[in-house]
């Protein structure tokens, strides 16, 4: 069985990557068992590069098949914020809870025609087929409006999920459990941009 990296420290999108590559066939390992101490520069301008940078850096290291992502929220009202920098918007010491109220705050007083934003993430899929070095990349996003209030709930690791609201499904995606959660998401869209480079790897012969 061939193996494939997720290049994350968040557990909660280890977890969604593990569910949505269920049936490939593939080994599906985390940064946890590989002895890499260093960490993967996020300081590009754009998801697409950050997930490259991530990518290449953990491939490099661990000489197997990786998959890395980055992602965020993009909130129109203002002006995209808080986009590539989602995770690190409020300084590296805010926690889920504070920046998902920080973006409640931040859009009292906004008209609901104004409330559009979604969940934009970019993968990029590193692998050797061959003697060759192959990259794969996809982009998708999940969209829906910022609510009035937070849900009560922030799941650990995805805190914008507790301010998203789903005019079509008439909730926020943080009440969704986590296999529902997973079909919908934006991850979903990237492992199908990405299935046949996945397929192929899982029908290679074993590194």
């Amino acid at each position: 069985m061939n193996r494939l990296l997720i290049a994350t420290t968040n557990p909660a999108k280890l977890a969604e990557y593990r569910l949505l590559l269920r049936g490939y066939g593939l080994e599906v390992l985390s940064l946890a068992e590989f002895a890499i101490e260093a960490e993967a520069p996020e300081d590009a301008a754009s998801f697409a590069e950050n997930a490259r940078l991530k990518a290449r850096f953990y491939f490099a290291r661990a000489h197997v098949a990786t998959l890395a992502d980055d992602g965020g929220l993009e909130v129109d009202a203002l002006g995209g914020a808080p986009g590539v920098r989602s995770h690190r918007w409020l300084g590296e010491d805010a926690d889920d809870r504070r920046l998902a109220d920080e973006i409640i705050r931040r859009m009292r007083g906004v008209e609901p025609s104004r409330r559009r934003a979604r969940l934009r993430a970019a993968a990029a899929l590193i692998f050797s087929d061959g003697g060759a070095v192959r990259e794969r990349g996809g982009e998708a996003a999940l969209e829906g409006v910022i609510a009035d209030r937070r849900y009560e709930q922030v799941r650990p690791g995805f805190p914008y999920r507790a301010v998203l609201f789903l005019p079509g499904r008439g909730c926020y995606l943080g009440e969704l459990g986590e296999e529902e959660e997973a079909r919908i998401s934006q991850r979903r869209a990237l492992v199908h941009q990405l299935d046949a480079d996945l397929r192929r790897l899982a029908a290679a012969r074993p590194e």
